[in-house]
């Protein structure tokens, strides 16, 4: 049986390799290995999100979902004053990720093994990134979306990517349940941004 990415501690055996691509102008380098998700490139929606997303100076981000690393390193060097916690259920890819940091010269992130948000303290953070585990169904997609707010600041962010055909109306919806505004920042290729806004109690 195939390893999914969101497997604890994937059975697959070890098959590194190094990917270069440039992100927000940015060059940046990654080390992957079978058992992650996206092994051979960074997958379009994660591009798409790296490209469309948006923080204040020094932000406090969490990336739920972290894989290699590639939307967590970015956020935190687009800004060496942005704080950056990556959180991952997959142990090879938080190893990778925390290799992946230090490849790309980025000291502003801690990286985390967390079931969902299980390691996870603080909650005052300025933005939630995710590009959620599709595979690893509906209620873990939903409970990723419920969890983010509660680990947001007022004001603070949810940023979603999703493909149209894998429940982007359907998840546009629940998070229009969960939070106070919500946006489609923008769509390609059939993906689309979403970002969820929690707004300050009156």
């Amino acid at each position: 049986m195939t390893d999914h990415y969101y497997t604890s501690e994937p059975a697959s055996e070890h098959h590194e390799q190094s990917i270069k691509t440039m992100l927000r102008g940015m060059e940046m380098s990654f080390t992957t290995d079978a058992g992650v998700f996206s092994r051979d490139y960074i997958d379009f929606g994660t591009r798409l999100l790296i490209e469309t997303m948006e923080f204040p100076p020094g932000a406090k981000i969490l990336d739920v979902g972290c894989g290699y690393g590639p939307i967590g390193i970015a956020a935190a060097k687009l800004d060496p004053n942005h704080r950056v916690t990556m959180i991952d259920v997959n142990q090879r890819a938080v190893e990778l990720a925390e290799r992946n940091a230090l490849m790309n010269d980025v000291r502003n992130v801690r990286v985390l093994i967390s079931d969902l948000y299980e390691a996870v303290e603080e909650r005052d953070y300025d933005a939630v990134l995710t590009n959620p585990p599709i595979r690893a169904g509906k209620q873990t997609v939903h409970a990723i979306f419920n969890g983010a707010r509660e680990y947001l600041k007022e004001g603070g962010s949810l940023w979603v990517v999703i493909q149209k055909k894998q429940g982007a109306p359907s998840a546009f919806k629940k998070l229009q349940e969960l939070y106070e505004v919500v946006e489609e920042i923008t769509k390609d290729k059939g993906y689309r941004i979403f970002r969820a806004t929690k707004k300050a109690s009156p």
